[in-house]
């Protein structure tokens, strides 16, 4: 009887470890001894990094805010930025780069991924509107005083027409102005973005320069002479945003766009002088 009892005795026991042993395993799992599978794009997503191609008139409320805010809501998501002038992104990405995220600075390149099956049509946002500036430096003077006497100037920096969006709008308003084909060849001074042509204006090395209003306002290197009025361009200056058909993160990246087009991304845009479209 002895015997039996402390036969049961033993299983019981045995039985009471085992169970003991899958419940120390789970809870050694969960709490920091390893991690359960994780779907990407869930809010406990596993790590990713999403590439956004960028006009280089977004790099700064990317940086500064947007990208900081995106990734404080979505821990598990880094945003990587490469930023120059949306023909150039356009091209890099016909050439292969692994974006997750196109935003140029003009509907054009765009539109030309999407013909080329880039991008889905549906999904592109035409998010924001941005305005064309006449700027001079705050450190000099010029006879120029808008857009009809800029061929005053010595030296006018605008973006390269063939690859910028900036110079194509500055090219497009100065030939309905019947100004383009007066100016000089060696006046013009063309950069590879709108960055480039609006540092030249700030360290004085150009008279007078054409950007975007949201880059006049990022630095106090340079004064507006005049805002080009609405009108003269065929259509208004557009931003459009998408998600790359085959980026390597749909997920991630669809979320980035949302947070752009959302009250939060609205603001911040607004900040840097943008407007919604």
């Amino acid at each position: 009887m002895k015997n039996k009892f402390w036969g049961t005795r033993g299983t019981f026991t045995a039985m009471i470890f085992v169970v003991f042993l899958v419940v120390f395993a789970q809870t050694a799992l969960f709490a920091g001894g390893g991690h359960a599978p994780k779907k990407s794009g869930d809010q406990d997503g596993e790590p990713v990094t999403i590439l956004v191609a960028a006009a280089a008139s977004l790099k700064n409320a990317y940086d500064q805010e947007l990208i900081p805010q995106f990734q404080s809501k979505y821990p598990w998501i880094t945003v990587s930025g490469t930023y120059d002038s949306s023909g150039k992104l356009q091209t890099q990405i016909e050439n292969g780069l692994e974006a997750d995220v196109f935003m140029s600075a003009a509907v054009k390149q765009m539109d030309t991924l999407v013909d080329e099956g880039y991008i889905e049509k549906d999904s592109v946002d035409y998010l924001l509107q941005n305005k064309l500036v006449l700027i001079r430096p705050v450190s000099a003077t010029t006879t120029v005083t808008g857009f009809s006497d800029i061929t005053k100037a010595k030296i006018i920096a605008i973006g390269d027409p063939k690859s910028v969006p900036a110079g194509q709008y500055a090219e497009e308003a100065l030939t309905k102005l019947g100004i383009w084909s007066k100016l000089p060849e060696t006046s013009k001074s063309l950069g590879t973005n709108v960055t480039e042509v609006l540092s030249w204006v700030g360290n004085g090395s150009a008279e007078v320069g054409i950007v975007y209003a949201t880059d006049a306002a990022s630095t106090n290197k340079v004064t507006i002479i005049e805002t080009l009025g609405d009108g003269i361009l065929s259509a208004p200056v557009i931003y459009p945003v998408a998600a790359l058909k085959n980026a390597p993160h749909p997920e991630a990246a669809n979320l980035f766009v949302d947070f752009l087009a959302s009250t939060d991304g609205l603001a911040v845009f607004e900040q840097y002088g943008f407007s919604k479209n």
